[in-house]
């Protein structure tokens, strides 16, 4: 049974910094896209940033390019987002996903993902 639990969501400050976790059971870890995504109250569901734990390319959108950094450790069977310079705007429910057995593309969308996490909350606030 596929599961991804995410952990490291909490509130942080303007221009501070969150890790978010992302640990997954239940398939082989590897050589599968991996990704964060986000709704903020009223908006759909935005793609964050992609990773490939086959050879590690990864993809970010625009809004957090430079900012966020996509990470994954193959032996722990977890993928890390790494957010700094947050900004208001960020403030959104996160999940992590995954797509089995392929690479990833950035035209990817929240519906080629076939498993979901439950999400974890980030609030950015002064």
């Amino acid at each position: 049974q596929v599961q991804l639990a995410e952990s490291g969501g909490g509130s942080g400050q303007p221009g501070g910094s969150l890790r978010l976790s992302c640990a997954a059971s239940g398939y082989s870890f590897s050589r599968n896209c991996m990704g964060w995504f986000r709704r903020a109250p009223g908006k759909e569901r935005e793609g964050v940033a992609m990773i490939y734990t086959g050879d590690g390319t990864t993809y970010y959108a625009d809004s957090v390019k430079g900012r966020f950094t996509i990470s994954r450790d193959n032996v722990k069977n977890t993928v890390y987002l790494q957010m700094n310079s947050l900004k208001p705007e960020d403030t959104a429910m996160y999940y992590c996903a995954a797509r089995l057995g392929t690479g990833c593309s950035g035209e990817y969308g929240p519906q080629n993902f076939h498993y979901w996490g439950q999400g974890t909350q980030v609030t950015v606030s002064s």
